[in-house]
C-alpha cells in the first residue's frame, strides 16, 4: 500500500508538463522513444536522489541545497535558455537518424542536471513524506523512495510511447515548427528561472 501510494506520488510529481516534459516530447519526437524515454529518467533519476534526501531526513543536505537556490536557479535557468535556444535554430533531418549512445548518455544527463538544479523539488517531497510517512514501519523511506522511482519511470515510458506513435506522420515541415514552438517555451522557462523564480 505504501509503495502504491509512493508510485502515485511520482507520476504526480512528473507529470506536470514543464520544461523537462517538452524537453523529452520534442526528443521522442526527433529522435524516437528511447532517446525521449532515457530523457525522462535523468528526470527520474534526479527526483530519486532528492525523495532521498527527503525520506531519510539529511537535514544538513536539504540546508546546503536551500541555501544554495541562487546559484542553482542560476546553472539551471541558464542552461535552460542555452537548450532553447539551440532546439528553436536546430534543423529536422530529412529523413530519421539513429541517435548514438554518446547523444542518448547526454540526453539522460541533461535533463538529470536540469532536474537536481532545483531545489524547490526537494521541499514539495519534504513535505510530501512528511505526510505519508507518519506511523510508518523503520523500512518506509527505502520503499517510498523506490515507489517514487518507479513511478517516476513509468510516467516517462507511458509519455514517450503515446508520443513516440506520433512520430512517423510528421514531416521535416511540421518537426521545424514543433523545434521553434518548443524553443521558445523551454526558453520561456530558463527566463522566468532566472528573473522570477524568487
Amino acid at each position: 500500500m505504501l509503495f502504491l501510494r509512493a508510485f502515485i506520488i511520482g507520476i504526480s510529481i512528473a507529470a506536470p508538463v514543464g520544461p523537462i516534459g517538452v524537453l523529452c516530447i520534442r526528443r521522442t519526437l526527433a529522435n524516437g522513444k528511447l532517446a525521449g524515454f532515457l530523457s525522462g529518467m535523468g528526470a527520474a533519476s534526479a527526483d530519486m536522489i532528492y525523495g532521498a534526501v527527503a525520506a531519510f531526513g539529511v537535514s544538513a543536505v536539504t540546508s546546503a541545497l536551500i541555501e544554495h537556490t541562487f546559484w542553482l536557479r542560476l546553472f539551471g535557468g541558464g542552461f535552460l535558455l542555452y537548450l532553447g535556444v539551440r532546439t528553436f535554430l536546430e534543423k529536422p533531418a530529412e529523413q530519421a537518424v539513429q541517435t548514438r549512445q554518446g547523444g542518448l548518455f547526454s540526453m539522460y544527463f541533461s535533463t538529470f542536471l536540469l532536474t537536481i538544479a532545483n531545489p524547490m523539488t526537494i521541499l514539495s517531497f519534504a513535505a510530501i513524506f512528511a505526510g505519508t510517512m507518519i506511523g510508518q514501519e523503520t523500512g518506509s523511506p527505502l520503499i517510498m523512495v523506490a515507489g517514487v522511482f518507479v513511478g517516476s519511470a513509468a510516467w516517462w515510458l507511458t509519455l514517450s510511447l503515446g508520443i513516440g506513435a506520433f512520430r512517423e506522420r510528421l514531416t521535416p515541415t511540421h518537426m521545424a515548427w514543433i523545434n521553434r514552438i518548443s524553443g521558445i517555451v523551454i526558453t520561456a522557462f530558463g527566463l522566468f528561472a532566472l528573473i522570477g523564480g524568487n
